[in-house]
């Protein structure tokens, strides 16, 4: 009885959870805002040079600033087990952590689909497929928006108004509606786009084995696998540890029938996995250094010092303006 007592108790749960999302968000929050506000400078620069997959790269680096930004709040609710800022400031903090994720496996997804068919089609990308890119990327999010409006509906006000995030109320359900929502959210926001990126890494390995005299091509074909074969690395990390605790964590939740040794498992598991999801806010800067010679080029020393130059003269240059006035 003891035992199953302890098992059971939240505060004990709580404390744990705290713990780690403190710690975790402190370690990834630096490199995490370094890294894409670096990666935006970049591509901004690169976007008209190139017909690679630059615009879903520019909208994943925001997905992920967008994440780093909210982790200050995060880590101060962790830190302090109180939320000063109001019920509605949670819920959108609460929301945006969703649409965030699941806006950075979407753009994982495109970026290989983009890089698969430039070399498997070469000749069919023109400015036309361009502007569908960003097409995509707007149809994009607007989806991934409406998709985890669920997320914080699903949600209840606490009954103490500091607490936000995991200690949020779940609104109770029936088993078929949990269920099917559960199903829709696992399928259309993981498993569909893990096929779609494990069926562009395959093709692209495949066209490698294409005979061809041009070693140009045969360079693009290895940048292109190295390229989906990190947003497959990424997926493997941060997001399917996530979706496999995240219908269990659900069931714990819910008023359903759980045992306590297993709701402490779940409750025990998820918040790790939480974490490695959050951690690709670090991974796609490293995955853009080392899957893009461009990025890399633009963070060599010879371009960094140029920059500051090219900075330091407009500087001087403004403020002899301003003190001949």
């Amino acid at each position: 009885m003891n035992s199953s007592n302890i098992s059971c108790n939240k505060t004990i749960e709580q404390q744990y959870q705290h713990q780690i999302y403190a710690v975790f968000y402190t370690v990834i929050l630096v490199p995490g805002l370094i890294g894409n506000i670096l990666a935006l400078w970049i591509f901004y620069a690169y976007i008209k040079e190139t017909k690679k997959a630059v615009i879903f790269m520019i909208n994943l680096a925001i997905a992920d600033l967008l994440q780093v930004l909210s982790l200050p709040l995060r880590i101060y609710y962790y830190l302090n087990n109180s939320w000063p800022f109001g019920q509605i400031a949670c819920m959108i903090c609460f929301y945006l952590k969703y649409v965030n994720m699941y806006a950075s496996i979407y753009f994982l997804a495109c970026i290989s689909v983009r890089r698969c068919r430039l070399i498997i089609q070469p000749l069919r990308f023109d400015v036309m497929r361009r502007r569908q890119d960003r097409s995509w990327c707007i149809a994009g999010w607007l989806v991934v928006c409406l998709g985890c409006l669920p997320f914080p509906i699903l949600r209840k006000n606490p009954s103490t108004p500091q607490h936000c995030f995991s200690e949020l109320p779940m609104m109770q359900l029936s088993k078929v509606i949990g269920v099917s929502l559960v199903t829709i959210a696992e399928f259309t926001g993981f498993l569909l786009p893990l096929a779609v990126v494990v069926t562009c890494t395959g093709l692209t390995a495949m066209s490698l084995r294409e005979k061809t005299c041009v070693l140009q091509d045969a360079g693009e074909k290895h940048k292109a696998l190295k390229m989906v074969l990190s947003c497959a690395g990424v997926f493997l990390v941060c997001f399917v540890p996530y979706h496999i605790t995240f219908p269990l964590d659900f069931l714990a939740k819910s008023n359903f029938n759980v045992t306590c040794a297993f709701r402490s498992a779940v409750l025990h598991a998820h918040p790790i996995t939480l974490c490695l999801a959050s951690l690709n806010c670090c991974l796609d800067p490293v995955m853009y250094y080392f899957t893009t010679d461009e990025f890399k080029r633009r963070l060599s020393r010879p371009e960094l010092q140029e920059s500051f130059y090219l900075h330091d003269r407009m500087s001087c240059t403004t403020n002899e303006v301003l003190t001949s006035k």
